[in-house]
């Protein structure tokens, strides 16, 4: 074999270059935790996947909500 056919061959079986680690976003990182089903005040079902929390309302009263649920929404008011 002459010296360019070797080069050919070495040039070709360089290795590739490794690629980037991918990062979850946060949002694929807590639905990889997994969730859990909540029945809302509107009478439905929400899978949620934060926690559940008590907040205050306007007029004093306080109300649990569940938190980062699948359908978007950040809080969702839940029937005690």
């Amino acid at each position: 074999m002459n010296a360019l056919t070797l080069a050919l061959m070495f040039s070709m079986t360089v290795a590739k270059p490794a690629l980037p680690d991918r990062h979850l976003s946060a949002a694929l990182e807590q639905h990889a935790k997994g969730g859990r089903w909540y029945f809302a005040a509107s009478g439905h079902a929400v899978y949620c996947y934060g926690p559940v929390m008590t907040l205050p309302q306007a007029n004093g009263d306080l109300q649990k909500v569940a938190t980062f649920c699948r359908d978007g929404r950040a809080v969702v008011p839940l029937k005690d």
